[in-house]
């Protein structure tokens, strides 16, 4: 058997047993692909999937056992050559990021900018999924690691690395009834009017409706949005009250608009880099990481990341902290 093969057979069950996805996935052609797991088959002598008539019905028991040694064996020849470039200093390479719109738009712009400068030959490739799908990304081993958020407890999925802390802002036009406030707008001055926020806000865990909740409160919802720009653009339209990311509003970008910080009661979030387990991580998606918690020391990182030490990370900065070392 082969790495090819084994390759082939992890593509076509992360592929819904569709060899026409599967085969563009890993770029072959179907009859390729096929070819090589029959031959796979042949040598292992059992069946790894079952069949309808000329289609893959469903993978078999023994099919999953090989499966899922086969994505370890996968993981540890990715993680082989990782090794390997980094001790060639080879600087050429891919980076994926799975990330919310907010971090992609508003966060990664200068880190990723960074990166390029330091590593020209490396291509960036951005995944901005909603909340829920970022960390879906990373467990199919589609991202090198995740940019996400959080208001509670540290994501789960891989090694939680904490970047920053920050906090939502309220956001209405210059001749809304709140823009006249001079203290942060409570959660009874917000449940009058319609709120504009992330579409995350909907469900019933949400750390935005939890807060109103608590207090005794029904959150008026009037619209919800992946994108943070999308969020602001039905502020202007008249929609509602935007309830937003700090980092997403720029004084210079949304002068037309006034912000306010959010009430206490909406709870601190801390976003976080999400790095898979057991993976060896190329030095430019170190770098990366790097950019973004300047408050860890490369060599704890590593010695984390490498097993031999376990996870003791200082406390992340403010957005505002964090914000300040990037313009200095």
């Amino acid at each position: 058997m082969t790495l090819t093969q084994l390759r082939y057979l992890v593509a076509i069950a992360d592929s819904g047993l569709n060899i026409t996805l599967a085969a563009d996935r890993v770029h072959a052609t179907q009859p390729g692909l096929s070819k090589q797991l029959k031959l796979l088959e042949d040598e292992l002598g059992f069946l790894l999937f079952s069949r309808k008539g000329r289609s893959l019905d469903a993978i078999t028991p023994a099919g999953e056992r090989v499966l899922s040694h086969s994505r370890r064996i996968l993981d540890e020849a990715g993680n082989i050559r990782a090794y390997a470039a980094n001790e060639r200093g080879e600087h050429e390479g891919r980076l994926v990021l799975a990330t919310t719109h907010t971090q992609a738009r508003h966060v990664l712009p200068w880190a990723i900018a960074g990166i390029k400068r330091a590593f020209p030959q490396v291509s960036v490739h951005l995944r901005p999924l909603d909340d829920g799908e970022v960390l879906d990304q990373l467990a199919r081993g589609e991202a090198d690691f995740a940019v996400i958020s959080s208001s509670g407890e540290m994501p789960s999925g891989g090694l939680a690395v904490p970047l920053y802390r920050w906090r939502r802002v309220v956001l209405v036009p210059k001749d809304h009834a709140l823009a006249s406030l001079d203290h942060a707008p409570t959660l009874s001055e917000l449940v009058a009017h319609p709120l504009v926020s992330y579409e995350s806000s909907i469900r019933p865990e949400s750390s935005l409706r939890r807060a109103f909740v608590a207090a005794g409160f029904e959150p008026r919802l009037a619209m919800t949005a992946r994108d943070a720009d999308l969020i602001k653009t039905y502020v202007r339209a008249g929609l509602g009250v935007g309830l937003l990311a700090e980092m997403a509003v720029s004084a210079r970008e949304d002068s037309d608009l006034v912000s306010r910080p959010a009430p206490p009661e909406l709870a601190e979030c801390v976003t976080w880099a999400v790095l898979p387990r057991e993976r060896v991580l190329r030095d430019y998606a170190l770098e990366l990481l790097r950019a973004l918690a300047p408050q860890i020391d490369r060599r704890d990182l590593r010695r984390v990341l490498e097993g031999n030490a376990e996870p003791d990370w200082p406390a992340p900065p403010s957005w505002i902290e964090l914000s300040q070392t990037i313009t200095q």
